[in-house]
């Protein structure tokens, strides 16, 4: 089934929910931030896995982060809807369930 093109999504719409999106991940990442570890504890192999998991979820909401910001950017610049690898449109229902998506289904599909 052919996708409909990206830019039939309302913008205001895709905008607030971007922008919301945004404000819940750097909310994230400040109270990921703000953990304290107590170097002092007795099983500092427990407090160094505790310190990788938290290191991994925040590099993790960095990176949507970068994409969200990075499709309110697109918006900006009346790009947002365009797949980066082939230049088609992004289907609405992508765009719907991925706002930040950067490529169509097929591109992503293929990962190459």
């Amino acid at each position: 089934m052919p996708e409909t093109p990206g830019p039939t999504v309302r913008a205001q719409e895709v905008r607030q929910r971007l922008e919301a999106e945004r404000a819940r991940l750097r909310a994230q990442l400040a109270e990921i931030g703000g953990l304290a570890f107590d170097e002092g504890f007795a099983d500092s192999g427990q407090v160094t896995a505790e310190k990788g998991e938290v290191d991994a979820l925040a590099g993790t909401l960095r990176e949507n982060l970068a994409e969200v910001e990075d499709a309110l950017a697109k918006l900006d610049a009346g790009t947002y809807g365009t797949c980066e690898r082939c230049g088609g449109p992004i289907g609405e229902a992508r765009l719907e369930a991925m706002p930040a998506a950067r490529r169509c289904i097929t591109c992503a599909s293929a990962r190459g």
